[in-house]
């Protein structure tokens, strides 16, 4: 007995088929899952077209065709076959456009925010249709034209695409590969936090006397105890500690007052 092609539990000859079946099947009835099921998979192969023609962009193909898949889902779910639009032609688009925001999203190595993303993209395609009309590399002043855009902002749209790839401090930057990119960035200095109280040391030393100066100068540059200080002095060990705390009060006071 021969079974009828518009019945639910049939199983239709094509992909274009199977849709105008599911369309036909109402939310809740129990065919509809896997009559989708078999709807999504009838346009896989589409999917997987679309997501090879963005494979070598740096992500990985299984990524893009997962994605692509999520597009294809999207499509047959708000697919309607009454608005007299060809499957093929309603899908492509939003797949593609599930494939762009994926890179728009995912690939980038730094976070820009979502405005110079989308920009990078419109500069992007701008500068591929201006480089084939123009027969030349196009200005930013075409850019800006041609996008309805300020100067200004296709700059900061330049700027932000910096941030879509990122170099590794590991690459080699020489011939023989012994130098490394990380190797010629310079490190914290942390000398420089003292190069203001270094400048104001100069006149705050110079409000103490000879000989307390003197004491400072065998302490802290000459590394002298204050016992050794003393015989050098001529006072004793106690009077040069007293006079070392004195002297440091004051250079204290000093470079507080300084700053």
């Amino acid at each position: 007995m021969a079974t009828s092609r518009s019945s639910h539990n049939s199983v239709p000859d094509t992909a274009t088929e199977m849709l105008t079946v599911l369309a036909a099947v109402p939310a809740g009835d129990p065919s509809r899952p896997a009559l989708r099921d078999s709807v999504i998979e009838a346009w896989l192969p589409l999917a997987r077209h679309l997501a090879n023609r963005y494979a070598g962009r740096g992500e990985p193909t299984d990524d893009l065709i997962q994605t692509a898949n999520v597009g294809l889902i999207k499509a047959v779910d708000k697919f309607d076959p009454e608005r007299g639009v060809d499957f093929a032609g309603y899908a492509i688009p939003t797949i593609i456009g599930e494939i762009k925001r994926h890179f728009r999203d995912r690939t980038w190595s730094i976070r820009v925010p979502r405005r110079l993303q989308e920009l990078r993209l419109a500069i992007t395609e701008a500068n591929s249709t201006l480089t084939h009309t123009l027969g030349r590399s196009p200005t930013v002043a075409d850019i800006s034209a041609h996008l309805g855009i300020t100067e200004e902002e296709v700059l900061e749209g330049l700027e932000g695409a910096r941030a879509y790839n990122t170099t590794s401090l590991s690459t080699p930057i020489n011939a023989d590969g012994t130098t490394e990119l990380g190797d010629t960035l310079g490190g914290n200095d942390y000398e420089y936090e003292l190069a203001e109280t270094r400048v104001a040391l100069g006149p705050a030393l110079a409000t103490l006397d000879e000989r307390e100066q003197k004491i400072l100068i065998l302490r802290f540059y000459g590394n002298l105890t204050q016992s050794q200080i003393a015989d050098q002095i001529g006072i004793s060990q106690m009077h040069v500690s007293r006079l070392l705390s004195r002297a440091l009060v004051k250079l204290r006071h000093e470079l507080h007052a300084g700053f």
